[in-house]
């Protein structure tokens, strides 16, 4: 299933998910200046934060703009050691924000590509200069697997859960109601589960990547797994909002981990899963409203986006914090591509020093870095693949890598990887009632 930033959420959405997370510690003084309080992330402060918290500035300015994968920004304290760490550090994040968003403090950057074009980044890639790619990708580069997005009027999920008897759409997606009513959850998984679904060009593209040893991470914001599907390392991946690779019981005293195969068995045999420790409910590792972000997100991203040389940002509106602010934390002379339907992720001087900001510039006099190629994914990756003189190859490994999908689908037969949507018991009993497992 893709990611599901974007625009229509309920106005009341941050509300919600507020009480879903009760018992929260009350905001702690910081003992940086105020403008800084908006620019870095609670929890990464120095000493004087003791406590996970949110942003007010963040929650109150914007607070439409999280999907329902995406819960308030909590941030562990210390996840982000670089930010906050001395009065030196927070200046010269200061002086680096407001010289980007402002025009202030310098003259325009020297251009770090030889032009602002897809060819321009495909001779980069190719230089010796680029030794490490980062692809932060989202829900455009699976729609192509036949995966619908959330809001898509007529072919959205949100346009299709009446069926289920929620009391608003995103509710399926929210923690405090699982836990009551885990009944709908599981239909619409059966719907969308990894392994009805091949990877796309654009995966297979960050898996040539891999294969010739310039990607250095890909942060992800689907739950599909097409990406591991696809054949890219478990190291290279950053799953930003979990995924149905693991599950785990929600009992606290409890917590045990299950499977892929365990939890498919007990979805398409219409049951809601129970822990066969302590008969709690078991939950994919797929990130609802009111959970944190995977612990992994935050523990690479300050090392990865440091030696970042290329960043490849692709089917993504860069609305979702705080996977869209990752964008900004590339060095200055590190160039970034988009492959997206529009362009999106553009400066915006009030929003950065908010710390919403990706700083992208695309088309002003002082553009120097950024490129964007707009247009379906897959047709981005071909055309940049045969920039780069990859395209035969990738149309190979499509190629087979499809052939032994379909190959294992029809040798384990239904509801395995490569089959298509009908091929998971059939649709009548995808639709049927779920039941509780004994």
């Amino acid at each position: 299933m893709a990611d599901a930033d974007g625009n229509g959420e309920r106005g009341g959405g941050c509300q919600r998910r507020d009480q879903a997370s009760p018992g929260r510690s009350p905001p702690v003084s910081s003992p940086l200046p105020p403008l800084l309080q908006l620019l870095v992330p609670a929890g990464t402060r120095p000493s004087g934060t003791r406590s996970l918290r949110w942003v007010p500035a963040r929650s109150a300015v914007l607070p439409r703009l999280r999907s329902p994968l995406t819960p308030p920004i909590r941030v562990p304290q210390g996840s982000d050691p670089a930010l906050g760490a001395s009065g030196d550090s927070e200046m010269e994040l200061l002086r680096n924000l407001l010289s980007r968003t402002l025009g202030l403090g310098g003259e325009k950057p020297e251009k770090v590509l030889e032009e602002l074009t897809l060819e321009g980044v495909s001779r980069f890639l190719q230089s010796e200069r680029c030794k490490n790619v980062v692809c932060m990708v989202g829900a455009g580069i699976s729609t192509s697997a036949g995966i619908p997005d959330f809001r898509s009027p007529g072919t959205g999920l949100y346009s299709n859960l009446q069926s289920y008897d929620l009391p608003y759409p995103e509710a399926i997606f929210e923690i405090s109601f699982f836990k009551e009513h885990p009944e709908p959850f599981f239909a619409l998984a059966r719907e969308l589960y990894p392994g009805q679904f091949k990877p796309t060009v654009c995966h297979y593209f960050m898996r040539l990547l891999q294969d010739k040893g310039l990607l250095l991470r890909c942060y992800t914001q689907n739950i599909d797994t097409l990406e591991r599907v696809a054949g890219l390392e478990p190291e290279r991946l950053v799953e930003a909002h979990g995924s149905f690779f693991t599950s785990h019981c929600l009992r606290p005293g409890c917590r045990r981990q299950y499977g892929l195969p365990w939890m498919r068995e007990r979805i398409f045999s219409s049951l809601v899963p129970k822990c066969e420790q302590c008969q709690g409910l078991v939950k994919p590792d797929i990130v609802f409203f009111g959970e944190s972000l995977p612990s992994r997100f935050f523990s690479l991203l300050q090392s990865d986006f440091q030696q970042v040389d290329l960043l490849i940002i692709m089917g993504t509106s860069l609305q979702v914090q705080p996977f869209a602010s990752l964008v900004s934390r590339v060095p200055t002379n590190t160039p970034r591509l988009l492959i997206n339907k529009e362009k999106t992720g553009q400066s915006d001087p009030l929003m950065s020093l908010m710390g919403f900001g990706c700083g992208m510039d695309f088309d002003s006099d002082k553009a120097y870095r950024d490129v964007a190629w707009l247009g379906e994914c897959d047709k981005g990756c071909l055309e940049l693949a045969e920039l780069l003189g990859w395209k035969k190859e990738l149309e190979e490994l499509v190629r087979k890598e499809h052939a032994a999908i379909e190959a294992k689908a029809t040798q384990g037969g239904s509801g395995k990887a490569g089959g298509g949507k009908d091929e998971a018991g059939g649709g009548s009993q995808r639709r049927g009632p779920i039941r509780s497992e004994s």
